[in-house]
């Protein structure tokens, strides 16, 4: 059966060009425009992934997105006009798994897709103990067991692992994993650690990987 994505967008060409692009990659899909129509539909049927636009009538997508979290884990990628709003979406205290900024090439949604929905999907054989690494799907196992990182969570997490032992600071971080230089602060790096913790810790009770160093910034090492 193929992935089912719900399109949530006001403007009809958008919607319906982003929906035959995805249905010619081999997706089925459904279109709504409204925000205030999202949650009762995803309460009756099943899809894979939420394409969700930034700025809707009814009710805007961070809301949307928010109020998705607190009953499913169901991968969303917002998609938004407003650069000064991706931290937002990615800070994670909304949950979005991937951002599209407009203008944007339909192919680069299609791509989008695919790789939020191979991390979501994919499953590993039974693995050796340890941390896994795959950066062509943007996933991390941790002695067998799927992270569920987002995009940037994988991307700090590679970045520190790839030198343990090694303490970067949080301006180091911010240029490892924006690589567009946006504008960011430190406390959006700690709000990225604190939900790679929360995360780790759910699959490895009283394991710490990355470690706080006052005054310094971070460092990946397994207790």
């Amino acid at each position: 059966m193929a992935d089912r994505i719900l399109i949530v967008e006001d403007e009809p060409k958008l919607a319906e060009l982003q929906r035959d692009y995805l249905e010619q990659a081999g997706y089925s899909c459904h279109l709504i425009d409204n925000g205030l129509e999202v949650i009762d539909w995803l309460k009756l049927h099943e899809v894979d992934l939420v394409l969700l636009d930034l700025m809707l009538p009814g009710r805007d997508g961070l809301e949307v997105c928010k109020e998705i979290r607190s009953f499913s884990p169901l991968p969303i990628i917002m998609v938004t006009a407003r650069a000064e709003e991706i931290d937002r979406l990615l800070g994670l205290e909304l949950g979005a798994d991937d951002y599209i900024c407009k203008p944007f090439s339909p192919r680069e949604v299609v791509a989008r897709v695919k790789a939020v929905l191979r991390r979501s999907t994919a499953h590993d054989e039974p693995a050796a103990a340890g941390l896994h690494l795959d950066p062509g799907g943007y996933r991390a196992t941790l002695d067998g067991t799927d992270l569920q990182l987002t995009a940037v969570e994988f991307t700090l997490l590679a970045y520190l692992a790839d030198h343990p032992g090694r303490i970067y600071s949080r301006s180091q971080l911010m240029d490892a994993i924006y690589a567009d230089h946006r504008v960011v602060t430190d406390r959006t790096i700690d709000s990225h650690v604190k939900k790679l913790r929360k995360k780790i810790a759910a699959v490895a009770a009283g394991q710490e990987l990355i470690h706080s160093v006052y005054g310094v910034g971070y460092k990946y090492e397994r207790n």
